[in-house]
């Protein structure tokens, strides 16, 4: 378990640097987000040795695969795709939805099993009119998230707390590798559109845990 767990930092340790595709917008987008909290989990980003992708699903999952994900307070019911690492080390968005799909890393673990499992959006399209996560920083703790998987179970989570973090400084261990319960964490941009890098000053993260 902790040699799976190493490879699972190792293969996403670079990927909050560049969401592929983020920050699509040719304006400047400002989110107001909370700054991060401090948390006795929270550890330094591991420099990988490699930005291949490294699987840790080496048991069938005890829950089916995403297929839709439902935040009634935000407005988002959007269909989930399957996404992995990127040669490029960038960690893949949806490419059949762009704008109203989102990504789950099918790499970690299923929601609902034990773990961090995380899915990504896009905040904005081109010219910056709103993404399926374009309201993903009006989450607050308590809001609920919906998973429903392809037996069509539903399962819910509950908004524990949100942060926001420059990509270097994001805490990779505690995003993608809390194996201390049940979670799913939802990624997007946020902060100052730079043109120069296509890319956002900060990715926002949403940390929600499993209530059923």
């Amino acid at each position: 378990m902790r040699s799976q767990q190493k490879n699972l930092i190792f293969s996403v340790a670079f990927l909050l640097f560049f969401l592929a595709g983020c920050g699509t917008s040719t304006q400047t987008t400002t989110a107001t987000v909370a700054k991060p909290t401090t948390s006795p989990r929270q550890t330094p980003i591991v420099v990988p040795t490699s930005s291949t992708p490294m699987s840790v699903q080496t048991v069938t999952p005890a829950v089916a695969a995403p297929v839709h994900l439902l935040i009634p307070g935000i407005n988002v019911n959007a269909p989930i795709e399957n996404v992995a690492i990127q040669v490029n080390g960038d960690l893949g968005v949806p490419v059949q939805s762009p704008w109203e799909g989102v990504g789950w890393y099918s790499n970690g673990p299923h929601p609902g099993e034990l773990g961090s499992a995380v899915i990504d959006g896009h905040l904005d399209r081109p010219g910056g009119g709103p993404a399926v996560f374009w309201d993903l920083r009006k989450m607050v703790a308590g809001d609920m998230v919906m998973v429903v998987d392809a037996g069509g179970k539903t399962l819910k989570f509950r908004v524990t707390r949100t942060a926001s973090y420059a990509p270097q400084d994001a805490p990779v261990q505690e995003i993608f590798g809390d194996t201390g319960g049940t979670y799913l964490n939802l990624i997007t941009c946020a902060g100052t559109w730079i043109p120069s890098q296509h890319q956002t000053t900060l990715r926002l993260v949403v940390y929600t845990t499993l209530v059923q």
